[in-house]
């Protein structure tokens, strides 16, 4: 009979669908003819484009820059070094700063030499487990200065040190050279698990991402722990930092990070960020362009020296990002924007014309006056060198420190949240007390606003623009026995809308005010998908809810048509926001026109979705207490590890979802933390034992967080989870007995 009871209103739907010619009363006649998937997708691209563009100019207003003197510079510019280091994952306190030559018998420690200086094999302590490991070029004179030359991603130390590094070190510099994590994949999975295509950088990009780290972040701070060992030499050397391609960017950024650096070469790297996001998603970094540009991150390194060597960058091209060679006119521009920024003679800097002129400008800056070498370079005396196993090395280091992030991140979460938000929690007496007193609930609800602030803006982005007037268009496009059906379209932003198909049941009586479910679909998925649902996975939830007497509401969400959506959030990453900044606004509109109608109670408004609707339910109804209530349907789960863990098969670092990681939120919020949001009001969750997205023991411990939470303050009647022996689907019973509880509806 239930086949019977799901197929019957869809033929109804089918059958009496309605010519788009009517309005709902009170709203305009919606009459494009657009693909409105396609509308709102192209809308929401315009509308993050035009944010970029215009962040050149607002990122002005994180920036108070003091002139008077080169120590109120520094003082005044702190906050962005910080937020800048922040936001590449330099995070961790390094380990003591000291330089290991290593070697055997096939590979010694003295790698070379030549008549001025010697190469060794070495290794350096960076943080707890993950070492820099690449040669130190030492001359064999008293050294006259300090450089860390970083080449790029996928050239070997050797093949920098007898080049540049031979120079450098032949003009009495230490020269260390560190091997950067390359764009090769050999080592990018687990065998027992599955190996995947992802170049090195992008496989530690995704797990890092997560935990508040990034690759470039972490080398960084081999760089900086470098310089650390270079800072405590006696006599003091004076340091400079010198990089190609990625290691120009790295050295780019270490100058801007580390104020003991006091010139920098930046070669193959420089130009205007406004593309950030079509370069490879291993350089996307959260919240960049919302206050750094290249010329402002000159800023940071000013008034140090800074030379800019516009060579052409290496080739690499992927489907999530390609290198490209900035336009001469690109780079002059950038460089000619950092006199906007700074005044006249505040920074030594040099945009050049070649690599010889660098490297001697870089020298002069510090204080060096170049020559060119006498000797030729340094042989390399090893004949056991394993590059592959070094790498292997620099990855497995990396991914390990991640994954212990991982393995720790309830502990931190614990303490970024639990522990503070309800300090009281101490305070239970936990084996003695027969029964646990019953908490107040208003102190926690009002320290959460806090939290609940941060998950918004610095989790998944915020976007500050007010909301425009709904301006609400519709047109029918269902007529049942039992419901009108229209479709919705409400104005957000400029160029951005909302879009969904309102349900309304017939037999409202004048005055009469129902409740509103709002019906999520999953990715790929359409408004439709929740009323006529040909893949039986959604169970026509919406038609059936209306039939019950709901008002239903079925919003389209932006995750449709791959791979648009991932490049829309990764276009927005750049300027701190992300795919649910767009959804947020939306469902904000959305909540703000349903009171409008007469037909509906504003304060009955309850939130019901799968998969990636299901991921919406923890994101949207605990940030927009509008909603109240939220069911959570094929998708609650161990985030983090879902997300990051590079031992589990299910996590998406073995999967195509790239735009899945949100920088810093495995420290922050899972799903317990994030469904605390929803307390006091009712939260449940829909599992099927079958479904992949995750585990039963990972939901169950996860969800058991947060029915504990709710128990403290004797409010563990307004949660529930249902298991059900099936797959990724809604099963509609459980459900829908919650939904007629707590929204106050009486079941048909």
């Amino acid at each position: 009979m239930r086949s019977v009871f799901i197929v019957l209103p869809l033929l109804h739907c089918l059958i009496t669908a309605c010519p788009a010619q009517t309005a709902m009363p009170g709203t305009a006649l919606l009459t494009t003819q657009e693909d409105l998937a396609d509308k709102l997708m192209d809308g929401a691209h315009r509308f993050v484009e035009r944010k970029i563009a215009e962040s050149v100019r607002s990122r002005q207003r994180y920036w108070h820059r003091d002139f008077t003197t080169a120590t109120a510079y520094a003082a005044s510019v702190r906050e962005n070094r910080a937020r800048f280091q922040r936001k590449i994952g330099v995070a961790d306190a390094r380990l003591p700063g000291s330089m290991e030559r290593f070697g055997d018998e096939a590979s010694p420690a003295l790698a070379g030499e030549s008549a001025s200086y010697r190469v060794y094999q070495v290794r350096w302590p960076v943080l707890e487990g993950v070492h820099g490991e690449g040669l130190l070029l030492e001359p064999k004179g008293a050294p006259v200065g300090g450089v860390v030359l970083l080449p790029d991603a996928d050239q070997a130390p050797e093949q920098v040190a007898r080049e540049a590094g031979h120079r450098l070190a032949g003009n009495g510099c230490l020269v260390i050279i560190p091997t950067l994590i390359d764009r090769t994949a050999r080592w990018s999975g687990r065998p027992d698990i599955k190996m995947t295509d992802q170049p090195h950088r992008e496989w530690i990009y995704r797990q890092a991402f997560q935990m508040g780290r990034h690759v470039i972040g972490y080398e960084v701070q081999k760089v900086m722990a470098a310089v650390d060992w270079l800072a405590n030499r006696r006599p003091a050397l004076r340091i400079g930092v010198a990089g190609y391609g990625e290691g120009g960017l790295l050295a780019f950024y270490s100058a801007a990070a580390d104020v003991r650096i006091e010139a920098a070469l930046v070669s193959g790297y420089f130009g205007s960020r406004q593309n950030v996001w079509s370069e490879p998603i291993f350089r996307n970094v959260w919240g960049l362009l919302e206050e750094f540009g290249d010329a402002e991150l000159a800023t940071l390194v000013a008034p140090r020296g800074l030379v800019i060597h516009p060579a052409p960058a290496p080739e690499f091209q992927s489907a999530k990002g390609n290198l490209r060679t900035a336009a001469p006119e690109e780079v002059r521009g950038e460089f000619e924007r950092i006199s906007s920024l700074l005044p006249a003679g505040f920074q030594r800097r040099h945009l050049s014309s070649g690599a010889d002129e660098s490297e001697s400008t870089l020298l002069n800056m510090l204080g060096i006056r170049a020559k060119p070498p006498v000797s030729t370079p340094a042989m390399d005396l090893r004949q056991g060198l394993d590059t592959a196993a070094r790498q292997r090395r620099q990855v497995k280091e990396i991914e390990g420190h991640v994954q212990n992030l991982v393995r720790e991140s309830e502990r931190t979460r614990s303490e970024f949240f639990l522990h503070k938000i309800a300090p009281e929690f101490a305070d239970i007496k936990w084996f003695t007390d027969l029964r646990h007193q019953t908490l107040k609930v208003e102190p926690f609800l009002e320290a959460s606003r806090a939290y609940r602030d941060h998950f918004w803006k610095e989790i998944l982005g915020k976007f500050d623009d007010p909301l425009l007037a709904p301006n609400a268009r519709t047109r029918k496009i269902y007529d049942t026995p039992a419901y009108t059906g229209y479709d919705v379209v409400l104005d957000v932003y400029p160029e951005l809308i909302a879009w969904g198909v309102l349900l309304v049941p017939k037999g409202i009586a004048p005055g009469e005010k129902r409740p509103v479910v709002v019906c999520q679909h999953g990715r790929r998925g359409v408004p439709r998908d929740m009323i006529e649902d040909p893949d039986n996975v959604y169970h026509a939830v919406a038609a059936r809810l209306a039939e019950r007497g709901f008002v239903t509401f079925s919003p389209h969400n932006l995750y449709r048509g791959e791979d648009r959506y991932r490049w829309l959030s990764r276009k927005a990453n750049g300027i701190k926001a992300s795919l649910f900044s767009f959804i947020l606004a939306q469902h904000d509109q959305i909540l703000r026109w349903l009171p409008t109608l007469g037909f509906v109670d504003g304060k009955r408004i309850g939130f019901y979705g799968l998969s990636y609707g299901g991921e919406t339910a923890v994101r949207v109804p605990t940030i927009l207490e509008g909603y109240s209530l939220s069911i959570c349907s094929g998708d609650f789960n161990n985030w983090t590890r879902k997300i990051a863990a590079t031992d589990e098969e299910f996590s998406f670092q073995y999967t195509i979802e790239w735009e899945m990681p949100y920088f810093n939120m495995g420290n922050t919020f899972d799903y317990a933390e994030m469904a605390y949001l929803m307390l006091p009001r009712p939260f449940m969750v829909e599992r099927g034992h079958h479904d992949r997205v995750g585990r039963d023991r990972w939901v169950a411990y996860e969800y058991a967080k947060l029915r504990w939470l709710y128990a403290q303050f004797g409010l563990d009647d307004r949660t529930a989870i249902e298991y059900f022996n099936g797959g990724h689907a809604m099963n509609a019973q459980g459900t829908f007995d919650f939904l007629h509880k707590h929204l106050n509806w009486p079941k048909p």
